[in-house]
């Protein structure tokens, strides 16, 4: 009962993801196919929320409900990102669902998509045997 509301936010979250049309394999072809802005309309408002957040959190050094303060570390390039970005890129583009929208998907009636999560959790399971020896 205690997680009730991650249970709210995540039903909220997938509502939104649907109506926004996030999940919506035309939509994501159009946007790896260069036809339509929708996609990359909503991802830039997400970094620009995201960098005024973080501007936010710097400047009024706000603490998490815990009281304690939020550390953002230095980050680093590091060729792993590049690599792990451009796989995922490659999933996202020809299963037309990145990993956010799948359970939303499943939520919608596309139960075709359980390929997809199953194949998500399976590469998630296997990068977590491999990790060490990868990049970082």
């Amino acid at each position: 009962m205690k997680n009730f509301k991650f249970l709210l936010a995540g039903i909220a979250f997938g509502i939104i993801l649907v109506k926004s049309q996030v999940i919506s394999w035309f939509r994501i072809q159009e946007m790896f196919r260069l036809q339509a802005f929708h996609m990359y309309g909503i991802i830039g408002s997400a970094i620009a929320v995201g960098m005024i957040s973080i501007l936010l959190i710097k400047r009024f050094k706000i603490k998490t409900i815990s009281g304690e303060p939020i550390a953002i570390p230095k980050k680093e390039f590091s060729w792993g990102n590049v690599y792990g970005g451009l796989i995922f890129g490659l999933g996202w583009a020809i299963t037309g669902a990145c990993p956010g929208p799948l359970y939303a998907l499943v939520g919608s009636g596309y139960f075709v998509i359980i390929v997809t999560l199953l194949g998500a959790v399976l590469g998630t399971w296997v990068y977590g045997l491999v990790r060490d020896k990868l990049p970082h």
